[in-house]
């Protein structure tokens, strides 16, 4: 239980509304990945399209995991419950999973958004971890 020593700052909750923000668009672009969309299809050239069709079900799985997990920590961050590192660890992991496959091995001609989206979650851990130790979350 915390004591109002530990209240948090106002830059806890900005940080946690701002990841539960991040991950659930992470849960909107994973749906419309699953669905295939119009909008999906109309962002992507059609050579995009095979490798995105085609790719192995364990990557939509991996997918899957980093989405989810990652609104679920979000929302134990601002519930301000300790599960919410285990939750964002899980993300970060499947989100390296994700993006590694897709820099390394499908080699997508843009990397930015992908490096940027493993750096906030690596961050994310980070944010979960710190605010642990400062009884932030309990």
């Amino acid at each position: 239980m915390t004591n109002s020593s530990n209240k948090p700052a106002i830059w806890f909750w900005v940080v946690a509304v701002i990841s539960l923000i991040w991950n659930a668009m992470g849960v909107f672009q994973y749906l419309i990945f699953t669905y295939k969309t119009e909008s999906y299809q109309a962002a992507y050239t059609a050579e995009e399209l095979e490798i995105m069709n085609n790719l192995p079900s364990w990557y939509i799985a991996v997918f899957a995991i980093a989405v989810f997990a990652g609104v679920l920590g979000s929302l134990f961050l601002l519930l301000r419950k300790n599960v919410a590192k285990t939750m964002l660890l899980i993300s970060a992991i499947a989100v390296v999973i994700q993006m590694g496959y897709l820099l390394l091995v499908i080699k997508i001609g843009e990397p930015i958004m992908p490096i940027v989206v493993v750096v906030f979650s690596i961050f994310l851990v980070w944010f979960s971890r710190m605010a642990s130790n400062k009884d932030l979350i309990s």
